[in-house]
């Protein structure tokens, strides 16, 4: 299993970012994907996931902010941030759960600016 994650950067508060997870070596189509964060000095906390037919379930800091969406064609899972805060700073990494353990992509930093 291999998660390549992109699309971070660096924006102003208020500005959008979309990033994207190419995954392989599992069934994509049929399996539930994520999106995390990890902030220095914090713990990792799940941004946003995805299941197989579309179903979303968000964190209540990004509802209405951060949209994750899934291409099956292109084995590949986005994450649009939109209305960006500085407290949305952090590393965030592409997740899956696939045979009874979690894979996790390299991660993309993404830091906003007040």
């Amino acid at each position: 299993v291999q998660l390549q994650a992109s699309g971070g950067g660096s924006v102003q508060s208020g500005g959008s970012l979309r990033l994207s997870c190419v995954a392989t070596g599992f069934k994509f189509m049929i399996t539930s994907l994520g999106w995390y964060r990890q902030a220095p000095g914090q713990q990792r906390e799940l941004v946003a996931a995805i299941g197989s037919i579309g179903s979303t379930n968000y964190a209540d800091y990004v509802k209405g902010r951060f949209t994750i969406s899934r291409d099956n064609a292109k084995n590949t899972v986005y994450l649009q941030m939109n209305s960006l805060k500085p407290e949305d700073t952090a590393v965030y990494y592409c997740n899956v759960f696939w045979i009874g353990r979690h894979y996790w992509g390299q991660g993309t930093l993404v830091t906003v600016s007040s």
